[in-house]
């Protein structure tokens, strides 16, 4: 029988003669092979009889060639292990060649290992962030099909840009050289694929909303674009959304529903991902010790995920937030980079990280934002100058999750449209919802990035994707 790495590191001894596939790690003393097969962090020793084993499959066993061993799981002889393989036979699948294998038995710079993504999961560093994206993700899907929620599939090609933000990657079959053209020369989309012109989504939040008004409780996890020419730590041009949409629940129930999902979410690598979580927090330690005191994070990793599932999320107004950051130290002192003056001011990670961390001592969900600063499809509230929004804040990143009640008020929707010059006629549908049986609803949507980010303490969002789309970088 063919066992994973993670299965015989847990086995109780006696056991029967094994099979074992994996990746050479390190090979010393032309005996001892540090065998990994992606199923945990931690490698087997197999202990190689180098007088029974042909010289010239030896000569073969180099880091990162792909083995497939033979043997017998017994008590380890050496330090480090509990069990080890003596192998009977061992077979090369795929060798490496050593002179130019790019993922050493060494430390590599970041950069380093994102020119060799395709490679970079072999180290313990990114198998772990992997392994843990991979767990959240399922748990995203366990949390929603377990309370309720149908998933689904919204468009990744669409007409409309339901952020507003203008930076969308077009999608066209035109002929790039030669495209037809309008009497004013601008490009005749109508001759275009779709009939009109087309962009890659950034949020799959509007469609999702239709369903919600039929199926009552759905979310969306899918991959969104952005065409922002920024090469900040914090974004990508390839990102995925988690955003759930729910019919007849208001603001209260939409901040109750991100806070019981958060919580579940991280709740669940604190239980699954121990091992790598633990070995995550390691790195993270080590890198703070080269760090002034000053920039040192108060709390370690586990801790911060901890501060997230053991604490009641505190509920805040924009409005006292503002206040709150008006009297605060920081502000009156000229410390923060961005000086709160006055209400309506976009607050800054800076900002959403005092009221957490130095302030209030917990997650926070600030809501009733400025109507101005917010997007169209929230609920205006009776003050005419505030919506329905909540953000979700959380230590060492500020902003978690953004959502809102939307909209469901015929006139009112199409009165913020006109303000904000947006065309009736590419929202026809979404007006539809609002007359033909319009209901309060609710939604938040979720960058899964940023959430891989604050579970594993990787500092750049190109660390926590498998191969990051960025200005001037789409390979692999």
């Amino acid at each position: 029988m063919t066992y994973s790495v993670s299965q015989l590191l847990k086995q109780d001894l006696p056991l029967q003669p094994i099979e074992i596939n994996g990746w050479v790690r390190t090979f010393r003393a032309n005996r001892f092979i540090a065998l990994n097969d992606g199923s945990t962090l931690n490698n087997i020793q197999c202990v190689v009889d180098f007088e029974q084993t042909d010289a010239a499959i030896l000569k073969r066993i180099t880091t990162g060639a792909a083995v497939h061993i033979e043997g017998e799981l017994v008590e380890s002889q050496g330090k480090g292990q509990k069990v080890e393989i003596k192998v009977n036979s061992i077979a090369i699948l795929g060798d490496s060649h050593p002179d130019d294998y790019p993922i050493q038995p060494k430390k590599h710079s970041f950069e380093f290992l994102r020119e060799n993504a395709h490679l970079r999961t072999r180290t313990n560093t990114f198998s772990a962030v992997m392994r843990l994206r991979s767990s959240l993700s399922f748990a995203i899907h366990k949390y929603f099909n377990d309370n309720g929620f149908y998933h689904v599939h919204t468009p990744i090609i669409t007409g409309s840009d339901a952020e507003g933000a203008g930076e969308m990657f077009r999608v066209s079959n035109l002929d790039a050289k030669n495209p037809p053209l309008n009497k004013d020369g601008s490009v005749n989309y109508k001759e275009d694929f779709f009939g009109k012109e087309t962009n890659l989504t950034v949020s799959g939040q509007l469609e999702a909303e239709s369903y919600a008004m039929s199926l009552g409780k759905v979310y969306t996890f899918g991959p969104t674009f952005r065409a922002e020419n920024s090469n900040t730590s914090r974004h990508l041009a390839e990102f995925w959304m988690i955003e759930p949409e729910v019919a007849f629940m208001d603001l209260a129930g939409n901040m109750d529903l991100a806070e019981a999902f958060m919580k579940s979410v991280l709740n669940y690598v604190l239980e699954h991902n121990r091992e790598d979580l633990e070995f995550l927090e390691q790195r993270l330690l080590d890198e703070e010790k080269t760090k002034p005191a000053a920039d040192r994070s108060e709390m370690s990793l586990i801790d911060k995920i901890k501060f997230v599932v053991d604490n009641n999320f505190k509920r805040v107004s924009y409005t006292e937030a503002i206040d709150i950051l008006k009297d605060s130290k920081p502000n009156k002192k000229k410390k923060f980079k961005y000086i709160i003056e006055e209400w309506g001011a976009d607050l800054q990670s800076e900002h959403e990280r005092f009221l957490v961390e130095k302030h209030f001592k917990c997650p926070v969900i600030l809501f009733d934002y400025p109507a101005n600063i917010k997007a169209f499809y929230m609920r205006l509230n009776e003050d005419g100058k505030t919506v329905r929004a909540m953000d979700i804040l959380f230590p060492g990143i500020g902003e978690m999750v953004g959502g809102s009640q939307r909209e469901e008020r015929l006139e009112v929707l199409k009165e913020k449209m006109k303000a904000l010059d947006i065309d009736e006629k590419e929202l026809w549908w979404y007006l539809d919802l609002r007359k033909y049986g319009t209901a309060v609803h609710s939604g938040f949507g979720l960058g899964f990035e940023r959430l891989v980010m604050f579970a594993t303490g990787m500092g750049n969002i190109r660390d926590v994707i498998p191969f990051p789309r960025t200005p001037q970088n789409a390979d692999f």
